[in-house]
């Protein structure tokens, strides 16, 4: 049953991956301090789908333990206000996530599924999956209406790891424009830039 439940998971995950590569028209649109944050188009939707890739000296290890503390991950997550474990089972989590917007834009939150699958290589890939409905809508917060994405960690030498972040995310209500196209940018790269910061520590 456990290896039907991994085959089925890394079937989502290859699926989740082939949809992402139909869409890859990436135009990077910054590369500063290490972290290369690029953009691409996404049919139907408005909204950018961002990736940042950058090297960081600490293991695989180090890093997963970094994103599964899921109240501490909140310090170096762009715009994160607080987040919380809501249930774990197994290689799978669901997270909530309250973020910080600036006036006169509501605040966001969201709930993850996170799925971890391990690779023969040593890798770690996160699956991110937005579940609007898994807990009923905070008051003073728009949920964010879809999510689709992953943190892949590859160990590339003792103590180095090579992160990448991919997202696409509907934010629902309404965001403008010049709000979008910054953060679709500085998520990436702040994110990566404090987890890095974090893990050398």
């Amino acid at each position: 049953m456990r290896s039907i439940r991994r085959l089925a998971m890394i079937g989502g995950l290859s699926a989740l991956m082939v949809g992402f590569a139909q869409a890859e028209q990436w135009q990077v649109a910054k590369n500063e301090d290490g972290v290369k944050v690029s953009l691409s188009e996404v049919p139907g939707s408005k909204y950018k789908a961002y990736r940042g890739e950058t090297t960081i000296k600490a293991s695989v290890a180090k890093l997963r333990a970094l994103q599964e503390d899921v109240v501490g991950a909140c310090a170096w997550i762009h715009e994160c206000k607080s987040q919380k474990l809501l249930k774990h089972e197994g290689s799978q989590g669901w997270t909530y996530t309250q973020f910080n917007t600036p006036w006169p834009v509501t605040p966001r939150d969201s709930v993850l599924h996170v799925t971890n699958v391990e690779g023969v290589d040593g890798s770690v890939t996160r699956e991110l999956k937005g579940e609007p409905g898994f807990i009923p809508e905070e008051k003073g917060f728009v949920r964010v209406s879809q999510v689709e994405g992953y943190w892949k960690l590859v160990p590339k030498g003792p103590n180095v790891t090579e992160v990448t972040y991919q997202v696409h995310t509907e934010p629902g209500g309404s965001v403008p424009s010049w709000l979008a196209n910054k953060f679709v940018v500085d998520a990436p790269f702040e994110t990566l830039r404090a987890l890095r910061k974090k893990a050398e520590e």
